[in-house]
């Protein structure tokens, strides 16, 4: 009997030996090295990295990652073939619209092809860059989009991050 009761003990004791090791996986311990100015996911001190945060962004609905990639003074035209003319709109409604697209479609799937125009200087550049982009909104729903976005970046001269300042939609839509 003694050994049965030296046994349960012991067991109870690495029991709760383990118990005491372990960390709650439902409650992390938060990050302190957290760094609030690294590149959300790619480094946006490149102009690649823009792009890659762009497709990033598309594919996985993030709004928080598109708006680092938009500047304050962002401006977006589009033509508006039914009425004549082209149609702009500022950051504010880029934003409230990009997240209805987002909210209001099932998949988005952009590809970025060949830049066809590069012009950078320290802080400026000017790409135009051919896309495809597939909406899903549901099975029997899917919008393509084929074309070029002329965009404008600009670069902050501090963090050396680029954000894009003007969208000039070039696409089939």
């Amino acid at each position: 009997m003694k050994i049965i009761h030296k046994k349960i003990i012991i067991s109870i004791f690495f029991l709760l030996a383990a118990i005491a090791a372990c960390t709650n996986p439902f409650a992390p311990a938060y990050d302190e090295d957290y760094d609030n100015n690294r590149p959300p996911i790619s480094d946006i001190t490149t102009i690649e990295g823009v792009f890659q945060n762009f497709q990033y962004s598309y594919t996985f609905k993030d709004t928080l990652i598109y708006g680092e990639l938009i500047g304050q003074e962002f401006i977006f035209t589009y033509r508006d073939y039914e009425r004549g003319f082209d149609v702009s709109w500022a950051r504010d409604d880029e934003m409230r619209s990009t997240n209805g697209l987002f909210e209001n479609s099932q998949r988005l799937d952009l590809i970025w092809n060949n830049i066809i125009l590069s012009t950078i200087d320290s802080l400026d550049a000017n790409i135009v860059r051919s896309f495809n982009l597939n909406i899903t909104f549901n099975p029997t729903d899917v919008v393509r989009v084929d074309g070029r976005v002329n965009l404008s970046l600009k670069q902050d001269p501090e963090t050396k991050k680029w954000q894009i300042t003007r969208w000039l939609d070039e696409s089939n839509f």
